[in-house]
């Protein structure tokens, strides 16, 4: 089995539901903060640059859900950039397990690359916010309200 080192953002239930699969399918999961993490251009590119701009990006963020960033419209610098300044607008997971490196969590994909070894899957997009369109508040969950105030529409949530 693999050592999946696992770049999240602290307290996505989505993360959690896709560290879960992962471990339920004998892999060892080392989770790190997308926030905390150190990033340069090279790093993140080493996960991101085979991939189109616009699949860059997490379409939960809420600044992309209001428009206010569109990744279609973004270069290659624009895009690094505000990825740099705002992690949590990365697509994520960001998944590595030795020289191999994935971005989000395709099931067909993450099953090909190191196996789910048939574990049941939930039903629905893996990689979609578990929060729905209400945020945080629709799934009990409130330790994020503060955090949501102070930063509404800003795309750190």
């Amino acid at each position: 089995m693999a050592i999946v080192t696992f770049y999240e953002k602290p307290g996505c239930k989505g993360n959690l539901r896709q560290k879960t699969l992962l471990a339920a399918a004998g892999h060892t999961v080392q989770a790190k903060s997308l926030k905390t993490e150190a990033w340069t251009a090279d790093r993140l590119l080493a996960f991101l640059g085979k991939l189109p701009v616009a699949d860059w990006f997490n379409r939960a963020a809420p600044a992309i859900k209001a428009g206010e960033i569109v990744p279609e419209t973004l270069g290659f610098e624009d895009a690094l950039h505000l990825l740099l300044h705002n992690p949590l607008l990365i697509r994520r997971p960001l998944m590595e397990v030795g020289d191999e490196r994935m971005v989000g969590f395709d099931t067909i994909a993450v099953d090909h690359w190191i196996g789910l070894k048939n574990v049941e899957l939930p039903e629905g997009n893996i990689e979609a916010c578990v929060h729905g369109p209400e945020g945080h508040g629709s799934c009990g969950s409130h330790a994020h309200e503060h955090e949501e105030a102070e930063h509404a529409g800003c795309g750190t949530h």
